[in-house]
């Protein structure tokens, strides 16, 4: 997958289902000859969580692809975890209904990949995670059983909640073969403007001072200065030329027209009291699509600066921002790395990107692990999107602490012999 660091083994053999029985029978095969299975959807995660940590089967799902139905009087739909996300959404647009999950690999990850990693993005901020929207599951389990965990109904309580278990699992207890999922509509507007600070400090206040007047925001973005810099260098955007710009918002409301007005307005004046320094408020389509340029255009903006980079997603309290920024800065220049920041402020989770040169892999991994202790300490969390995986599995009890052992009898109890996607969440 995407992730730098996670090493993985040849697997045995790669496995294309195209249904949910062949899936079952696969996974019977592969309990009676004891044989790991990885499962796999397009292959966009960062944690190393679709690599095979042992001789095993990858069960890519990229022909389980079929959306079943859109029910636009239920607002629901019935889809195949193959399913990329942006196909569906523009399905859905079609219909006048949204998916509010918007990962940034929106546009090649799966539905599947998404349940499995409990995906996010910019407009959770406001209408939540994916786990929001999974009504209900079917999926096989590690001993071969083929069933269904949630409801087709809005409510239910019947029991355990075993399909929020499943949500965000990374394919360690189940492997996920349809979804049934709940839609919104279409808002009537959404507004957009852009905030632009000479400093870290006043822009992140302004993000815990948005909320604190009660406004909740359907998207709001951070880019730090070093992000600027890379899109600068990748794009022409003609409204960050201006040298005393140091650290941007991106900010969306919406609703009703007048709904949305209203509440961009608040977070205008929250902005002018916390020292913006510029503000563009869009008034049409085209302008929108400019100011969302310079989010959309950075990950690929910020290999032009180093040719590698570990992408982590830390989550604090809003009202931590401040003292988070600073504190990973100063772990960059610790360990003398160029970082660059941004991401869903608005829900406090940053993309902490440490860029580097070849050979300077121990550097890093020194940096990560002071960068996950660091925001442990501050009663932040390691992921809010990427998941586990590989990649931070050494990491986890320090988070969750004795939460951690009972996270392992869940996978013990369904997964005695460990067959499924064995390496992930838990450490070798």
């Amino acid at each position: 997958d995407a992730t730098p660091f996670a090493k993985g083994v040849k697997p045995i053999a790669v496995v294309f289902p195209k249904n949910p029985y062949q899936v079952q029978e696969l996974v019977k095969f592969a309990q009676k000859e004891e044989i790991p299975l990885f499962p796999r959807g397009s292959g966009s995660g960062l944690t190393g969580g679709a690599i095979p940590t042992k001789k095993g089967i990858v069960v890519s799902f990229e022909k389980m692809n079929k959306i079943h139905y859109i029910d636009d009087e239920e607002l629901v739909a019935l889809v195949d975890p193959g399913v990329i996300t942006y196909d569906f959404q523009k399905e859905l647009e079609k219909k006048g209904l949204m998916y509010p999950p918007d990962p940034s690999s929106y546009k090649y990850s799966s539905i599947g990949g998404n349940i499995a990693e409990n995906a996010g993005g910019p407009r959770c901020v406001k209408y939540g995670v994916t786990k929001d929207y999974v009504l209900d599951l079917e999926c096989v389990f590690a001993d071969g059983t083929l069933t269904n965990v949630g409801s087709k109904t809005i409510k239910w309580v019947s029991g355990y909640n075993l399909k929020d278990i499943i949500v965000g699992s990374e394919g360690t207890l189940a492997l996920i073969t349809k979804a049934y999922l709940k839609l919104l509509p279409l808002p009537e507007s959404r507004e957009t403007a852009l905030f632009a600070f000479s400093n870290v400090e006043d822009a992140a206040r302004t993000v815990f001072e948005i909320f604190k007047n009660r406004v909740i925001p359907s998207a709001l973005e951070f880019l730090d200065e070093h992000s600027l810099v890379a899109i600068k260098n990748y794009v022409n955007l003609p409204y960050l030329e201006n040298e005393k710009i140091k650290t941007i918002l991106i900010v969306e409301t919406d609703g009703y027209k007048e709904s949305a007005l209203k509440d961009m307005q608040k977070c205008i004046s929250v902005a002018k009291l916390n020292n913006s320094t510029e503000i563009i408020f869009a008034q049409n389509e085209k302008e929108k699509e400019l100011i969302w340029q310079a989010r959309r255009s950075l990950s690929p903006a910020i290999m032009k600066l180093k040719p590698y980079k570990v992408n982590e997603d830390i989550v604090v309290p809003r009202k931590k921002l401040v003292e988070t920024l600073k504190g990973v800065y100063e772990i960059a220049k610790e360990f003398n790395l160029l970082v660059v920041c941004f991401g869903h402020a608005g829900d406090g989770n940053i993309h902490v990107n440490f860029l580097y040169d070849k050979g300077e892999e121990i550097i890093v991994e020194k940096a990560v692990d002071r960068l996950f202790r660091f925001v442990i300490e501050l009663g932040g969390a390691i992921s809010g999107e990427h998941g586990i995986g590989i990649a931070k599995a050494k990491y986890l009890p320090l988070e969750v602490k004795d939460a951690y052992y009972k996270m392992k009898a869940i996978k013990q109890t369904l997964d005695p012999k460990n067959i499924l996607n064995p390496g992930k969440i838990f450490a070798i």
